[in-house]
This record gives C-alpha cells, sequence and structure tokens, in this order.
C-alpha cells in the first residue's frame, strides 16, 4: 500500500480545499493587460440589479495566459466533439462605465 503523502518526483501536489471547489458563477468577463501581465475580472450580472460585483480576479503573465487560452481553445473542442458545437446567441451589448474596454 502506497503513502498517501509519498509524491513522484516533478509532481505538483495541489490542494482544493472545500469553498474553492464550490465555484463562483460569472456570466461576464472583462479582459485588460499591460505589458507585463493579464487581468481577468469575472463578474455576475442579474436582471433588474443595476450594480455588479467583481467576484474573482485572475491576474496572469502573458505566458500563462498565452497557455490557458490555448487550453481553453482545446477542451472547448473537446466539448464540442463530445456534445455539438456550442451555439454563440446575440445577446445586446452590455454598458459597462468603469474602467477600459474589455472582451468577454
Amino acid at each position: 500500500m502506497s503513502d498517501s503523502n509519498s509524491q513522484q518526483p516533478g509532481q505538483i501536489n495541489i490542494e482544493l480545499d472545500e469553498t474553492v471547489a464550490e465555484g463562483i458563477y460569472s456570466n461576464l468577463a472583462i479582459i485588460n493587460h499591460s505589458p507585463s501581465e493579464f487581468v481577468l475580472d469575472f463578474v455576475s450580472i442579474m436582471p433588474g440589479v443595476p450594480k455588479s460585483k467583481v467576484k474573482s480576479r485572475i491576474i496572469l503573465t502573458p505566458q500563462h495566459a498565452k497557455r490557458l487560452f490555448k487550453a481553453l481553445a482545446e477542451n472547448v473542442h473537446r466539448f464540442e466533439q463530445a456534445h455539438g458545437e456550442i451555439k454563440d446567441s446575440e445577446q445586446p451589448p452590455i454598458p459597462l462605465n468603469f474602467g477600459p474596454t474589455g472582451q468577454a
């Protein structure tokens, strides 16, 4: 029987606590960047609520942002292969009156 604390060389032990494992719902991502970092703000906008808050912010190096982009594209492709094309519904633009313009 192997020890649960033993680890192979080169492996990373990643812990996921209960609160983080629950996740945070987001239906808007605002992406901005500087020469040294990408900032992804995840927001939950609800109908009839005039104000929304950033629920989570992730800051990445440009190299990590590119790796995330590739990994997300690959996973969307796999999902569509298994479940069919994800339809991109036309929605009216959400007026944002803070910070520079981002893309979702």
